[in-house]
């Protein structure tokens, strides 16, 4: 028997924040390709030191819901799952390539199979581009349009800016919208500038987060002049400085995030069959814009 553990930060403010983890859990489960399906989370239950505790199988596939290698995907969630000699060095990455370590889980001697963060896998460019897609409603958008990835941005962990230039660079080698930028809400250059940086038109956002929170509910939006108040809301498009911004929320809310989580764990050995192509058969829909 294999089972996926999907783990990931939660929230005991934010009821939301672990919906999208449950939703491409969900979605996983459905296809079938693990016999277990699990969630673990940090501010939530079922916590990450008692998760493996909830499977069966002795063999598990973790899959950190992070969008960068950092202090949770490095410290926390090994230490609490009690992962027996993990070391970084394991992943032998530069921030940007963790792949996966293979461990055993000392307290239940479950043989675990530990990978990278989704934000950093090179299958979230398209997730982004499937964003930009739902929120135009148009799956050929691109021609005419900016596209911001928008990230936090630390300068504590040069990490944290990794993942969000290298999906901007890859969409901007796909040479499909006319300008691509990054974009932070801690560094140079910050999304309260959004407009600044672009020429076209039509500007989609994207914010490379798990869940919609904090950030981007009520910063992102009130920081780029989209509305002078979150809670009464703001249209999508909306006019700023005589441009007009599709902000399309959490990236980690798209679909198509259950199909970067299985390759990932797909790439660390997991027997998920044609579950890969199932998943995107099942998140090609693109609906209206705004939805």
């Amino acid at each position: 028997m294999q089972a996926l553990v999907i783990v990931a930060h939660g929230s005991h403010l934010n009821p939301d924040s672990s919906a999208p983890t449950y939703d491409h859990a969900d979605t996983i489960r459905d296809v079938g390709a693990f016999d277990e399906v699990k969630t673990g989370f940090w501010k939530e239950e079922p916590s990450l030191r008692e998760v493996l505790r909830t499977v069966e199988s002795d063999e598990v596939f973790v899959v950190p819901m992070f969008i960068s290698e950092g202090y949770f995907t490095e410290q926390v969630i090994p230490r609490e799952l009690r992962l027996d000699g993990w070391d970084v060095s394991e992943w032998d990455s530069d921030g940007l390539n963790a792949s996966h370590a293979t461990l055993t889980a000392s307290d239940t001697d479950q043989w675990v199979h530990y990978c990278g963060p989704v934000g950093t896998h090179e299958s979230m460019t398209d997730v982004l581009v499937r964003r930009a897609e739902s929120v135009t409603g148009d799956p050929d958008v691109g021609d005419g349009f900016g596209l911001a990835v928008v990230g936090h941005g630390t300068e504590r962990n040069e990490n944290s800016a990794k993942a969000i230039e290298y999906h901007a660079e890859r969409i901007r080698e796909m040479d499909r919208f006319d300008e691509v930028q990054a974009l932070y809400m801690d560094e140079e250059p910050e999304v309260d500038d959004v407009t600044d940086y672009f020429e076209s038109e039509d500007v989609v956002v994207v914010p490379l987060f798990i869940a919609d929170g904090f950030h981007t509910q009520e910063d992102i939006p009130e920081d780029m002049g989209l509305t002078d108040d979150y809670r009464t809301g703001y249209d999508v498009p909306a006019e700023v400085d005589g441009h007009r911004i599709w902000y399309a929320g959490a990236v980690g809310t798209e679909a198509l995030m259950a199909d970067v989580v299985l390759e990932r764990a797909a790439e660390a050995g997991a027997d998920v069959g044609d579950a890969v192509e199932r998943v995107r058969r099942r998140t090609r829909g693109t609906p209206a814009a705004g939805d």
